[in-house]
């Protein structure tokens, strides 16, 4: 499988997840999955539909300290979705809670088209499944979704979840470098809005 690489030092590597692959096995055990394949220690998770950036670390010592960045909100994560209907505000901040815990999204409309729109999304916190829950609860769920909405509910019909982690901006953990990466739209993303222009 292609897994292009974005960034690569003695201590980080930066790779393009594609859609389909999980990051780590769940309680299945899955053999085939993102961290398997690199054999490195992931800094974070990105779902098995999502495609975009991800960092790996080449040692434990780099993934803890990558880890506490992550969870002292110091890395700045931004995707692209592409989401059902067009929202009555064009920027906003979703404030609901997941599981009991709180959780923030700030998103903006890039582009609005027929029937959908394109966004551009900012989690301010890191839940599971946070910006896909958080769409659907505005009821705008992201085209292609099928675990926190029925496929049948959407008139737009997506062959994968529409949602790509683009951007990420952190300070390397070791070297204090500011690194700001950006990764371009998966073909898939780009065929889905050439046929639904």
């Amino acid at each position: 499988m292609n897994i292009p690489i974005v960034y690569e030092d003695n201590y980080l590597l930066i790779v393009d997840k594609p859609s389909g692959l999980l990051t780590i096995p769940t309680p299945k055990n899955e053999q085939r999955t993102l961290t398997s394949i690199l054999g490195l220690y992931p800094c974070h998770r990105l779902d098995r539909e999502t495609s975009g950036l991800i960092i790996y670390a080449k040692a434990k010592s780099v993934q803890g300290k990558m880890m506490e960045e992550f969870k002292q909100r110091q890395v700045k994560k931004s995707y692209v979705a592409f989401i059902d209907g067009i929202p009555y505000k064009k920027e906003g901040v979703i404030n609901s809670k997941i599981k009991g815990i709180s959780a923030e999204t700030r998103y903006k409309i890039i582009e609005e088209r027929i029937g959908f729109s394109i966004v551009e999304v900012k989690p301010v916190t890191g839940r599971t499944n946070q910006i896909r829950i958080h769409f659907k609860s505005i009821g705008h769920p992201i085209l292609g979704e099928d675990r926190f909405a029925f496929r049948r509910d959407f008139k737009i019909k997506a062959k994968r979840l529409m949602l790509h982690a683009k951007v990420l901006e952190f300070k390397h953990p070791v070297t204090s470098k500011m690194l700001r990466l950006e990764s371009s739209l998966p073909q898939g993303l780009i065929d889905f809005l050439d046929k639904n222009g």
